[in-house]
Parts: C-alpha cells; sequence; structure tokens
C-alpha cells in the first residue's frame, strides 16, 4: 500500500469498525461490548499497521505477536464476561443512558466513534515501529519487548487467579487476596500499564518512536482515575461493605506492594 495511504486508510477502517459495532449494540440494547470491540480494534489496527511494512522482520514479527496476544486476552476475557452478564448491561453505559435518556443511539454513536479515535491513537506506536527500515532488534527494543511480555503474563496470572477465587468462594462480599491479589487491590491494572510501557519502549527504539510516550500515559490514567479504579472500587464497596473497606486499608491500590497493618491509619498506596 501506498505509505501515505496507510494512516488514512486505517482510521476510515477503524471508524467503519465501531460504526458497525454501534448498530449491533443499538440492536441488542446493549452497549457493554464497546469494551470487547476497544481491545480487539486496537489489535486489528496494530497488525494492519506492521502488515503495511515494506520489509519483515523479528522485530515487526515479535511485535506483532505481542499486541496479538494482548488484544485476543484481553478481547476474549472482557467478551466472556459481557457475554455472561447479557442483557443486563454495564452500570456506567446504563448511567450514560440515563445522562443520555431521549438521545441515547445518537450519544453512543459519537461516543463509539470517539473510541475508534483512541483505539486509533493507541495503535499509532506500531506504525512508528513498521515505518522503521532497520527490521532488527536493539537493545531498547529488546527492552520493551521483555517488559511487555512480563506485563502480559503479570495480567493473565492476575486474571486467573481472581476467577479461581470467584470459582471456590461464590460469596459475593468475600474479597479475593490469594497470590498478586494479596500485594495489590488491581494487580490487573498495574500489569496493564507494564505491557503498555513496555510498547512505548519498543517503539521508542524507532524512528520517532519516544513521540508514543503518550500511549501508558493515556492508559495509566484511564486505570487510575476513570475506568479503572475508581468505578471497580465504587462497586466492590456497595457489594463487599466492611471486608473491602480493611482490604482498602491495608493493600496498595495499584502498585505490588508488602501489606500494611490494619490498624495504621495511612492514606491509600499508589
Amino acid at each position: 500500500m501506498n505509505s501515505a495511504l496507510i494512516l488514512p486508510s486505517a482510521l476510515l477502517g477503524v471508524s467503519l469498525f465501531f460504526t458497525a459495532a454501534w448498530a449491533w449494540c443499538v440492536k441488542i440494547r446493549n452497549f457493554s461490548p464497546v469494551d470487547a470491540f476497544w481491545a480487539f480494534g486496537i489489535g486489528l489496527t496494530a497488525f494492519f499497521f506492521l502488515l503495511s511494512s515494506h520489509s519483515i522482520g523479528g522485530k515487526k514479527i515479535a511485535a506483532a505477536a505481542l499486541i496479538i496476544a494482548w488484544s485476543t486476552r484481553l478481547g476474549y476475557h472482557l467478551a466472556r464476561r459481557i457475554a455472561k452478564h447479557h442483557p443486563e448491561e454495564d452500570s456506567r453505559y446504563s448511567k450514560l443512558r440515563e445522562v443520555w435518556k431521549g438521545r441515547e443511539n445518537c450519544s453512543f454513536f459519537w461516543f463509539f466513534q470517539a473510541q475508534a479515535i483512541s483505539v486509533f491513537l493507541l495503535a499509532l506506536p506500531f506504525y512508528l515501529i513498521a515505518a522503521d527500515p532497520n527490521p532488527a532488534f536493539n537493545a531498547l527494543s529488546m527492552i520493551g519487548f521483555l517488559v511487555g511480555v512480563s506485563g502480559l503474563i503479570g495480567e493473565t496470572i492476575a486474571d486467573r487467579q481472581m476467577s479461581a477465587f470467584k470459582a471456590s468462594d461464590p460469596d459475593p462480599k468475600s474479597v479475593c487476596q490469594r497470590g498478586l491479589w494479596k500485594f495489590s487491590r488491581h494487580p490487573n491494572y498495574f500489569f496493564e500499564s507494564v505491557i503498555w510501557i513496555g510498547i512505548f519502549l519498543f517503539a521508542a527504539a524507532s524512528p520517532w518512536g519516544w513521540t508514543s510516550f503518550y500511549a501508558p500515559a493515556i492508559i495509566t490514567f484511564l486505570l487510575l482515575k476513570v475506568t479503572g479504579i475508581p468505578p471497580t472500587e465504587a462497586s466492590a464497596l456497595k457489594r463487599k461493605g466492611d471486608a473491602y473497606r480493611e482490604y482498602q486499608q491495608t493493600t496498595s491500590p495499584f502498585i505490588p506492594l508488602p501489606k500494611k497493618s490494619s490498624s495504621t491509619d495511612h492514606s491509600p498506596l499508589l
């Protein structure tokens, strides 16, 4: 493909992808699947960028493997959870329905297009990797790949530990404090941030790759302040009450750290 057409083609493709996703969500009356479409969309767009490269080497194959593994794992995890709760809609989107009452479908259309833009931006590091004329690994790209893989492994372990806990203890008021969850209230979010730091380091080894610093910054900000910890903690407090308050007092919310004494009155660790 002509290099001048790669970026506009990707942006158009992502917009059409989310338009189709929006139409399907309108049909099933549930906008929760946008989360899974977001994860799959980043993987598909990044793979498109890497596939458009004029040369394919070990570095680009490794980049493709990393983002496809991330996208497939997270997308499947989200899709399975959404399907399990369907037709119940995620509380975030049911609240948006109330805010946008009378114009929900139109407002959600633009919300989905905003997701398309975020997918495009988060996939751009892979465009920079694909545009690198040097197909070989260097020290920085190797470090980035290894950091990304370690984050992917950590997130997978955290999710499996939580799934095993829920299967063995069906009490909705119980708090998981097994494995990684003993040291962080959200180890899955922490390792998600690690993955994107790895992706940035991988891209930073290519010309202009340093400009992708915004990708881990955006992901970490969303996890800490917007769609990650705040709604998850609010929901946990509502369902688990004092048991979760005790957990908050003793356990770091993000970075895995040793537990504190419950009698110690400190602000939450960051």
